[in-house]
């Protein structure tokens, strides 16, 4: 199974070379100078590790950390020049996952992310990667939607776009954003092709559509009422 890292380091030169140790691993690679730069990757890409570093430019690792996990429960690997037990209680208290420590070596790095991963993913299972919302059940695994307990027939982008939503709670997705993820950077149409299949979603979701809001003038937000 191929994984996606975003990498969010200021220093380029560190990020080229633990870029460099994750592609050999079979890793995709997403990169981000600063937290602001991370948080439109995040809403770009589907990723399956953070590593982020604590001190960086515009929105430091403290910060980024914190708007993570209020929509998500992505690992997160912090890299820090500090050893400080309170550093560290910090990180943890925000929902960092592990921490290493610069200097580092790019290979343990990878060999802890690799660790991290297989223990999120054993902890997961499939039922905790089930998405339910109303009287609607996702299952990412089978490719499913169920409503009623009955399933619904979706188009591969049209449960492809559904997926990308509801992974992303709360966050205003703008349709090229949408376009870029569910369609791929080579797509040669234009953004009305996000609202159709919008409108196609919406009426097989019945009273779950309203879940699915318009943000005028950007795209879409998902909002699932607990």
């Amino acid at each position: 199974m191929i994984r996606t890292v975003l990498l969010v380091e200021d220093e380029s030169r560190i990020r080229e070379i633990v870029a460099d140790y994750f592609i050999k691993e079979q890793w995709n690679v997403i990169e981000a100078e600063d937290g602001v730069q991370a948080l439109e990757q995040l809403a770009l890409h589907q990723v399956d590790l953070v590593i982020l570093d604590v001190l960086m430019p515009e929105m430091d690792g403290w910060t980024l950390c914190g708007h993570i996990r209020s929509t998500s429960a992505v690992p997160i690997i912090m890299l820090t020049a500090r050893s400080e037990d309170d550093d560290k209680i910090h990180g943890f208290q925000l929902g960092v996952d592990d921490y290493v420590t610069k200097p580092f070596s790019p290979r343990v790095l990878v060999a802890r992310a690799e660790t991290l991963m297989k223990r999120v993913e054993g902890a997961m299972g499939r039922e905790q990667g089930v998405i339910r919302f109303g009287d609607v059940i996702l299952d990412p695994w089978g490719r499913r939607l169920e409503r009623n307990g009955i399933e619904v027939e979706l188009a591969p982008k049209e449960y492809d776009l559904l997926l990308y939503l509801a992974r992303n709670a709360g966050i205003v997705l703008s349709r090229e954003a949408i376009l870029n993820r569910v369609w791929g950077f080579d797509f040669e149409g234009d953004s009305r092709v996000v609202d159709t299949h919008i409108k196609k979603l919406r009426s097989k979701l019945g009273d779950e559509a309203k879940c699915i809001r318009t943000v005028i003038g950007t795209g879409y937000r998902f909002e699932a009422e607990e």
